[in-house]
C-alpha cells in the first residue's frame, strides 16, 4: 500500500510517462543510443562463451569477469537510456578503456595485436566514448 501511495500520479503530478524515478520522454537519437548500448551488451555475451571455451582457466577467468561486468554495465546503461531513466550514467566507459587498455598491452606481436587494434578502434573506444558522452550529458 506504501509502495503505490508513493508512486501515485497525485503525487508526482501527472503520469504521461510510466517509467519511475528520473523519467523524461525519449528523442529517436536516445533511443539510438540506448540501442547501440544494450546491442553491444547482448553481442558481448557469446563472446563470454569463446574466451571460456578457448582461453586457459586462469585467464578465462579474469576475461570473462571482465567482459561479463562490461555487458552488464552495457545492457544496464541501454536499458535504462530506452526507458527514459535519466539514471543510466553506468561504469561502461571505464570498463571498455580498461578492456582496450589490457587487450593491447597482452596481446603477442603479430596477429593478436593486430586483432587487439582493431577492437579497440572498432569497439571498444567508440563505446566508449559513446558511454562517457551519455555520462557527462545531462540529458
Amino acid at each position: 500500500m506504501a509502495l503505490s501511495t508513493l508512486n501515485s500520479p497525485s503525487i508526482s503530478g501527472s503520469c504521461s510517462r510510466i517509467g519511475g524515478i528520473g523519467t523524461s520522454p525519449l528523442s529517436a537519437a536516445r533511443r539510438r543510443q540506448g540501442r547501440i548500448l544494450a546491442g553491444a551488451g547482448l553481442a558481448l555475451l557469446p563472446w563470454l562463451g569463446y574466451l571460456a571455451g578457448t582461453l586457459p582457466p586462469a585467464e578465462a577467468a579474469a576475461w570473462v569477469a571482465l567482459d561479463a561486468l562490461e555487458a552488464a554495465a552495457l545492457l544496464t546503461a541501454g536499458t535504462r537510456l530506452l526507458r527514459g531513466d535519466s539514471r543510466h550514467r553506468a561504469p561502461a566507459a571505464v570498463l571498455l578503456l580498461a578492456d582496450a587498455c589490457l587487450d593491447l598491452a597482452t596481446a603477442a606481436p603479430g596477429t593478436e595485436l593486430a586483432t587487439a587494434l582493431a577492437m579497440a578502434a572498432g569497439a571498444e573506444l567508440p563505446l566508449a566514448g559513446l558511454s562517457a558522452w551519455l555520462a557527462w550529458r545531462r540529458r
